[in-house]
């Protein structure tokens, strides 16, 4: 019995250690590499089950020393969001661990007859009631984590991006304080159990309460970005289709115009010129009609910028009917898509540089497919940016997932073997192509 309730305790360990594990893989991603990766979590299972005693301050710097060095070993990011992972996961594991093991301890000499200054001289019951009672203690603390994993998941993602060093600085000073608070605590105080019990379940609640913060300010951020973003679009678009019309209008006068020299005109040269007009004027009528004036003109924008950028933009595209999506999020799925192609096409060579869009109803939904060749050891976007300037870009997959979760759709993207795939999937409301009406 007591060799099985020993194994469970070593599944229960790692099974903890693989959800901490997790957690701060989500919020810091991990360095490439299989080897690397493996190394990263049996290091983990040392660093993440480390328990501290009252007086031990070599644990207490051991542990803080270890855990500095194995996210700087092991993880990717700037130095601010790392000493930030460093004071979140550090008193959050220090303090779980304590509790768990103090409370373990605690419950097993109270209920046996054996003092805890005792020689250790136990019987087999003994041994078995000590061994059921640190299994408990295992199971409560791996309860703990998941709950904290379900918990925290969408905050820690949330987290991951847009914000700045300073930013992620400011945090680090505000987690100094449950960072101090268990250290201090679980060092010098011995006697008074409930204060310590008290200090460390506030540590925790500060240490995921400023990942909560983080992540409020993240999506703050990104709110009012978006706002703006679709205020200045807004504005943008409605010049753009006055200056759609007025051309249409100067092309057909010009048409009819060329026509009429054409007529005229009999001299070679001048007709060479005149059907060299329009040929330049009839470049207008090349562009994609989808039956979507903003669609159009984003395309017509997009094409021109392709074909400077030496890329084969392909598209088919039919929005007839589809006056359920406003404008704007037509732009913010096709804009921020092409976008997202286009940067990813510019550091290809020339002949791999293609771009392929299809957008129309498939049975009962609303349909887009974008791909794209991409390199092979980049990450799929959505993952944040690769621009310098952070904090303003990365929104482009969050912005267009939010179009589509608006209309009930779903957005997936994935990178492999160099080429990506997005895809947009929205349920036509009824009502749309005349359904009502049969």
């Amino acid at each position: 019995m007591i060799r099985l309730l020993d194994t469970l305790s070593f599944l229960l360990q790692w099974g903890y250690v693989f959800v901490i594990f997790r957690m701060l893989h989500v919020f810091l991603p991990l360095r490439k590499g299989r080897i690397l990766r493996l190394a990263a979590f049996v290091a983990a299972g040392y660093l993440f089950n480390a328990i501290i005693y009252p007086n031990d301050f070599a644990g207490l710097f051991g542990a803080f020393l270890g855990s500095f060095v194995y996210i700087g070993l092991f993880h990717r990011e700037h130095w601010a969001k790392k000493l930030t992972a460093v004071l979140v996961f550090y008193p959050a594991f220090i303090a779980v661990n304590f509790l768990m093991q103090d409370i373990g301890s605690r419950c097993f000499f109270s209920v046996s007859s054996i003092q805890a200054e005792s020689p250790l001289t136990w019987t087999r019951e003994q041994l078995l009631l000590s061994t059921t009672f640190y299994t408990l203690s295992q199971v409560f603390r791996l309860l703990f984590w998941l709950l904290s994993w379900k918990m925290m998941e969408k905050y820690l993602r949330k987290a991951v991006f847009h914000l700045t060093a300073r930013m992620w600085f400011m945090v680090d000073i505000l987690m100094l304080a449950p960072f101090l608070a268990v250290s201090t605590m679980i060092y010098f105080e011995q006697e008074n159990w409930l204060l310590v019990y008290l200090i460390c379940g506030s540590s925790l609640f500060s240490s995921f309460g400023c990942m909560y913060l983080a992540s409020y300010i993240c999506a703050s951020v990104e709110t009012s970005f978006y706002a703006q973003e679709l205020e200045r679009k807004q504005s943008y678009y409605r010049e753009r289709m006055k200056e759609e019309e007025r051309v249409r209008s100067v092309y057909h006068d010009m048409k009819n115009h060329l026509l009429v020299l054409e007529r005229q005109m009999q001299t070679p040269e001048t007709a060479g010129m005149i059907r060299k007009l329009q040929q330049e004027v009839a470049a207008y009528e090349d562009y994609v009609h989808t039956g979507s004036d903003i669609l159009d003109i984003i395309l017509k924008e997009k094409a021109a910028a392709a074909r400077e950028k030496h890329m084969e933009l392909s598209v088919t595209a039919d929005l007839g009917g589809m006056d359920f999506l406003e404008p704007l999020d037509i732009s913010t799925i096709f804009g921020n898509g092409l976008d997202n192609a286009m940067e990813a096409s510019e550091k290809l060579p020339r002949e791999e540089r293609v771009i392929l869009v299809k957008a129309g109803r498939v049975q009962n939904f609303f349909s887009v497919l974008m791909e794209n060749n991409c390199q092979a050891e980049e990450e799929a976007p959505g993952k944040g940016t690769t621009k310098e300037d952070a904090f303003f870009h990365g929104f482009g997959i969050s912005n267009m997932r939010k179009a589509a979760e608006k209309y009930g759709g779903q957005l997936h993207s994935r990178c492999e073997n160099g080429k990506f795939q997005l895809k947009i999937l929205i349920p036509v409301p009824p009502g749309a192509f005349g359904e009502a009406a049969r």
